[in-house]
């Protein structure tokens, strides 16, 4: 039997049973569709995340308290619970004095309840130095940032994201000179940041109070230590070389003549976008494999129905047989009812993952404001026909081999 023919054939089989087609074909449209969708999902989250750590500067060494692990850089120390007090204000200055370096800013953070009237939320704070707002690329949409009198003076002034300022004062009064209070500290809010979404190591920018450090350090956390200090490369300069004058200077200030005893860990913006793109890879692959376990299940699926349909019709195929069909053209027969149910289960599995895509899309920026990418990486569509024209052959070999075996006359007796 020619190819054509047989195709024909089983084409006509399938439009026969519609619904049991449809049913059949059930399972695979869910794995493929779950795949596209966790596949994209995973890739928006990735190009999210990155995009907000290349948004801080490419120029931009992180250095946070802790010795590196190994040669490769460990999460910071607060992240693990661990109080590490080895950067201290004066290590801002030393930096500052390389000339590698164009401006260095400390960091110290927290989490509170902010208050304003009756209207409260429990946000993150940040302490920073004055030109934090330099070094990582911040603007205010309203009033201004606060100055190096304000820190020096410690002067009870904030910056809050906009997204608190919307949830303390509303959409229409005007933040600016209002008193909020955090930690029952009464703050003078002077500027609103112009954007959120996510920001530096995870912090939410449109739910943030940013306020002068020695605030935040003496009263609000009582320490004398940073959490992080950030510095901004010369761009005359390549940024491992900064690194590494980085490297130099806090030995140097911290009396360090071992470096397998440096007790800061210092990272550039390509070692964090390495991390993570290959921690968010992994998260995707992981979550498109265990999408992948419904693909199975529509599989065998596939095969329990096809060797139902084998049994149906064992007469035809006694017949078929008995005017001359061979076991080839009765197993290419099956087979290709096999995978002609996987594609098309698949091509309607990607074309509901696109649309379910899309949708998330729309409903992530228009209601949300974290700045979602959209993503519909070809290797999905790729990878989703692929294991539909996969799973055919594997699932249905069995039963088109079955059925291509049987003997014509034992089949033509079958009732």
């Amino acid at each position: 039997m020619l190819f054509r023919d047989a195709f024909k054939t089983a084409t006509r089989s399938l439009t026969h049973s519609k619904m049991r087609s449809a049913l059949t074909m059930l399972g695979i449209v869910i794995g493929i569709a779950s795949v596209i969708i966790l596949m994209s999902v995973g890739q928006s989250a990735q190009d999210l995340i990155l995009g907000q750590v290349q948004s801080i500067g490419s120029n931009l060494v992180i250095i946070t308290p802790g010795a590196p692990n190994n040669g490769k850089f460990s999460s910071p120390a607060s992240a693990q619970g661990i109080i590490i007090t080895s950067l201290q204000p004066r290590d801002i200055d030393a930096i500052e004095r390389e000339s590698s370096v164009t401006a260095a800013a400390g960091l110290v953070s927290g989490q509170a309840e902010v208050i304003y009237g009756s209207n409260n939320k429990t946000v993150s704070y940040q302490g920073v130095t004055a030109n934090m707002f330099s070094v990582r690329n911040l603007s205010v949409s309203k009033g201004q940032t606060f100055s190096k009198s304000d820190v020096d003076s410690a002067a009870h002034v904030v910056v809050i994201g906009p997204e608190l300022a919307t949830t303390l004062f509303g959409p229409y009064l005007n933040p600016i000179d209002k008193t909020i209070r955090v930690k029952n500290v009464s703050f003078r809010v002077v500027g609103v940041l112009s954007k959120g979404g996510v920001g530096a190591f995870g912090v939410d920018q449109g739910n943030v109070v940013i306020m002068p450090i020695t605030v935040a350090q003496k009263q609000l956390l009582g320490i004398t230590h940073l959490n992080v200090i950030l510095a901004q490369g010369n761009p005359n300069y390549d940024v491992n070389f900064v690194k590494s004058r980085i490297t130099f200077v806090l030995r140097q200030d911290h009396g360090i003549t071992d470096p397998n005893k440096d007790d800061f860990t210092i990272q550039t913006q390509a070692d964090v976008l390495a991390i993570l793109g290959s921690i968010t890879s992994i998260l995707t692959i992981f979550l498109a494999a265990i999408a992948s376990i419904s693909l199975v299940v529509g599989g065998i699926g596939i095969m329990n129905i096809m060797l139902v349909a084998v049994t149906e019709r064992t007469r035809e195929i006694g017949l078929r047989k008995a005017v001359g069909a061979t076991n080839g053209d009765i197993l290419q027969q099956f087979l290709i009812e096999s995978v002609l149910l996987t594609l098309i289960g698949g091509a309607v599995g990607i074309a509901i993952g696109a649309g379910v895509v899309t949708l998330i899309y729309f409903v992530l920026i228009t209601f949300f404001t974290i700045g979602w990418v959209f993503a519909f990486p070809i290797s999905a569509v790729i990878l989703g026909l692929a294991v539909s024209g996969v799973a055919g052959i594997a699932f249905g070999i069995y039963p088109a081999r079955k059925a291509g075996k049987k003997n014509p006359i034992d089949a033509l007796r079958y009732e």
